[in-house]
């Protein structure tokens, strides 16, 4: 079976199914290109894209390995990547030089693939900077028209046009780029993402065509899927949009019956607050905005969404909203209350220090654990807020416990019985919990230290490179090595 964009890769005299034939020793020159199928450093080159080693593709372009060495089927490496869907090649090949616009023999052209193949990920990776000023208008609308008939027709009706196979499609869901999935469609031999919506949206707004907020919207909630790559592109790129008029025509849709298309409006609001913070005008509109929201919304899970956007802006009617909500029947609401509760650097009310005891006692092991975080600052709670921390770390939810350990490990309270429970927790079968548990210890120099770190185990070098618990785990080791010495 072959991606989609292999099926337009044969050079004259060949046919799709040779494309990416291995061990040949042609020397093909084709303009800029050069094809050494082994040796050398172009060879070397091609040997790493096929392997999908960024890394060696980087090293072999800083050495002078020509970014277009052409592969032994004639075409650029980069091509390679693209039906690969290999993004970190491809993105290094392009910011190495390889030509993304490249003519090829059958007229297409790498980005031409990157659009067809349906991967946004590695359509943005072969993209390049400045398309709209490198690309005559003629080839703007041709790669438009190009992604506007996959999204249309759809990428399993594409397919069985393109096969001819009768059949029904076989479609995945895969992990697009570190945080989007998109759906992988296989017909006829043939393979594709079904990304071309994400793909229009992000190449019209490459060309700065301005897509109506409606049509961008109706693109996102089509698959109710936050983590879908067309939900990501069409958010991006209305936030990307910073008019008033966008804006307006986004939080319009807040009213919409659809709860999906109020997802949306939440993820955007979202998605500005950190991108766009520091923006007072905005800050104030959407903080009132999200204040009368949260009063009327009444879908529990866009509710949650609301209030833990609500929690990063200064409101006077923080608190107001938080009491509103305190006794909501759906625990994922009452878990964002306590942040609302303590988002302001101000002492807490006696109604609110009220509402954060009651829910430091809820039912729910969630809400205990996020009140005990946020009202950590008040002296009147944080008795009751260690005797809960205790009693969660024997709850037999892993996060829950990992939680409950990581506010023990950070606690003020010099009660023996927070150093206790973190020296239980030192045995503990989820390596996190033993690592929070060895770092509160290291903090409180508790005798109990030495075993608590021994019993973490041997740690991914890589996934805890900037942690501050091992971080201070080592600095701890430094000591007892320099007091061992004097």
């Amino acid at each position: 079976m072959r991606c989609v964009g292999l099926d337009f890769c044969a050079v004259k005299g060949s046919n799709a199914g040779d494309c990416g034939a291995v061990g040949s020793r042609a020397g093909v020159d084709h303009g800029r290109g050069r094809c050494v199928a082994e040796g050398g450093l172009d060879g070397r080159l091609v040997s790493a894209v096929r392997e999908g080693d960024a890394e060696e593709v980087q090293a072999l372009l800083e050495r002078g390995a020509a970014p277009d060495t052409l592969d032994a089927d004639g075409l650029p490496v980069l091509c390679r990547a693209v039906a690969a869907y290999d993004k970190p090649v491809a993105e290094t090949l392009v910011e190495g030089g390889a030509d993304p616009d490249r003519v090829l023999p059958d007229g297409t052209t790498p980005l031409w693939r990157a659009i067809d193949g349906g991967s946004p990920a590695v359509f943005g990776a072969v993209l390049g900077r400045e398309p709209r000023l490198r690309l005559p208008e003629s080839a703007r609308q041709r790669l438009l028209a190009l992604a506007r008939s996959w999204y249309e027709t759809g990428a399993a009706e594409e397919l069985r046009r393109r096969t001819g196979a009768p059949g029904p499609a076989t479609t995945v869901r895969v992990q697009d780029n570190e945080i989007d999935h998109v759906d992988q469609v296989s017909l006829g031999g043939l393979v594709v993402r079904d990304g071309h919506a994400a793909i229009l949206t992000s190449l019209e707004w490459a060309f700065r065509i301005l897509t109506p907020v409606d049509e961008l919207i109706a693109r996102a909630v089509r698959h109710a899927d936050e983590d879908h790559v067309d939900w990501s592109a069409a958010s991006w790129t209305l936030v990307e949009r910073r008019s008033y008029e966008t804006w307006s025509a986004v939080v319009a849709h807040r009213h919409h019956p659809d709860p999906v298309h109020r997802r949306f409006v939440a993820d955007y609001l979202r998605m500005r607050l950190f991108v766009w913070s520091g923006h007072s005008y905005y800050e104030k509109k959407e903080s009132e905005l999200l204040a009368t929201w949260t009063a009327e919304e009444a879908d529990g899970e866009l509710l949650t969404k609301l209030l833990d956007a609500f929690a990063h802006y200064e409101h006077p009617a923080q608190e107001a909203v938080a009491l509103r909500h305190a006794g909501h029947p759906d625990p994922r609401v009452r878990r964002e209350v306590p942040y609302l509760l303590t988002s302001q650097d101000t002492p807490l009310t006696p109604a609110g220090r009220a509402a954060l005891r009651t829910l430091i006692g809820d039912p729910d092991a969630g809400v205990r654990v996020t009140a005990c975080a946020a009202g950590d600052r008040d002296e009147e709670l944080l008795p009751e807020i260690t005797r809960t921390l205790v009693l969660l770390v024997e709850d037999p939810d892993a996060e829950v416990r990992w939680d409950a350990a990581a506010e023990l490990a950070r606690s003020r309270d010099p009660a023996p019985a927070v150093a206790d429970a973190l020296a239980a927790l030192s045995g503990d079968d989820e390596q996190q919990v033993r690592l929070e548990a060895a770092y509160g210890l290291v903090r409180r120099d508790d005798p109990r230290t030495a075993e608590a770190v021994e019993r973490v185990g041997p740690l991914d070098a890589d996934a805890f490179a900037h942690d501050h618990r091992v971080d201070g785990i080592a600095r701890w080791r430094w000591r007892q090595e320099d007091a061992t010495s004097e």
